[in-house]
């Protein structure tokens, strides 16, 4: 079931800021995408010029137990990243390993997906950032956003990753990274469809044992991968 917030205008009675949804009410100000209502539909107001924000937060140093003298786990490293497949059949990844920052669509002159940096401490407020020019949507056929641990103990429960995005109009949507895998590196956060100007999210949150590589495979990206280091 999906949600389409630039439907229904909040019912009598209804708090200011909601809109009724499924007989429930749903903030304006944000969606959290659920296994019951996985799929949003971006509202096309603003979409053809506007700015994704894509931000990842995470707990690099969980508190462990065992008293003092116990074993301190060491930090926990979240790296955010996307796949990418444009309507002319490249395909890539975006992110910090490697140092694979930025991607542009064929024919522009500026960045179309880019990220602004990689925080290796977990400590940044503003977390990690990954931004997709939406002026450049038609010519993305999808693209897959995910994290991974590149270092400490694959311990997604003890990370309490959250992503979420602004989109250019409408509430911020959440997807919280629970259901831990115990093992897996690799996180399936959400695939973004672009189509005719709109933008839908579908929240996956599927844990991969394994890289980017992997991730890949189960997704059947089809990318020829070489090492890289960051």
């Amino acid at each position: 079931m999906g949600i389409d917030y630039t439907k229904r205008p909040p019912a009598a009675g209804a708090p200011q800021g909601t809109v009724q949804q499924g007989g429930g009410v749903v903030s304006l100000s944000k969606v959290t995408l659920t296994k019951s209502a996985p799929t949003v539909s971006l509202t096309k107001q603003d979409a053809s010029g506007g700015l994704l924000r894509v931000n990842l937060n995470w707990n690099s140093r969980p508190a462990g137990g065992g008293g003092l003298f116990a074993r301190r786990e060491p930090p926990i490293d979240l790296d955010l990243g996307c796949l990418y497949e444009f309507t002319d059949g490249r395909k890539g990844v975006v992110q910090a390993l490697g140092n694979a920052f930025r991607v542009a669509v064929t024919g522009a002159s500026e960045a179309s997906i880019w990220l602004d940096g990689d925080d290796r401490s977990g400590s940044t407020a503003g977390g990690e950032n990954l931004f997709i020019n939406l002026a450049h949507a038609t010519s993305m056929r999808r693209v897959l956003i995910f994290a991974y641990i590149y270092e400490g103990a694959p311990n997604w429960a003890a990370a309490d990753g959250v992503v979420t995005l602004y989109p250019p109009a409408g509430p911020q949507i959440e997807v919280r990274l629970d259901e831990p895998r115990p093992g897996a590196r690799t996180c399936a956060i959400a695939l973004l469809t672009p189509s005719q100007g709109d933008l839908s999210v579908r929240r996956e949150v599927r844990y991969i044992e394994g890289t980017q590589v992997a991730l890949d495979q189960a997704f059947g990206w089809g990318i020829r991968w070489a090492s890289g280091k960051k």
